[in-house]
């Protein structure tokens, strides 16, 4: 359950901010800061205890 609603939450952040890109370049920016922010969480959860 806990998975669900982190992705639920992923996926809300990143069409929030998909939604504010008014450039190609900015669409990047945005997705590789949700990717940093996913890999953060992996790195966190790597330990099996999230």
């Amino acid at each position: 359950m806990k998975r669900v609603m982190i992705l639920m939450m992923l996926g809300m952040f990143s069409a929030a901010m998909l939604s504010g890109c008014n450039t190609v370049a900015g669409a990047g920016k945005d997705l590789q800061g949700a990717g940093e922010k996913v890999e953060d969480k992996a790195q966190d959860c790597s330990d099996g205890k999230c």
